[in-house]
């Protein structure tokens, strides 16, 4: 049997030269989320600003590939963001791996 293959991105060109901490590594497996993450940050307020960093670098790489806009992408996520924190179908389990 064939050993299942994980397609990972590659480290990000500024990070190579600086170095740096990963804090989120999260892959699609079977349709849904897998996530590996670490505290990393005094306080949760600064997870809202990764989050956005996120969405706007997800924005962008839409609206440079498809015929949606920055604007209209980042909408479409908050919308669903909004959604999902309100009334989430599926929030999952989280263990803390030290």
């Amino acid at each position: 049997m064939d050993k299942p293959e994980v397609h990972e991105l590659p480290v990000p060109p500024d990070a190579i030269e600086h170095g740096g901490v990963e804090v989120l590594r999260a892959l699609v497996v079977d349709n849904g989320l897998s996530v590996t993450l670490q505290r990393a940050f005094e306080t949760p307020n600064i997870w809202g600003l990764l989050l956005v960093d996120v969405a706007r670098h997800a924005a962008r790489i839409f609206a440079q590939e498809t015929e949606l806009s920055e604007a209209e992408v980042l909408k479409e996520i908050r919308q669903m963001f909004n959604a999902e924190i309100d009334r989430s179908i599926d929030p999952g389990s989280t263990n803390a791996l030290n």
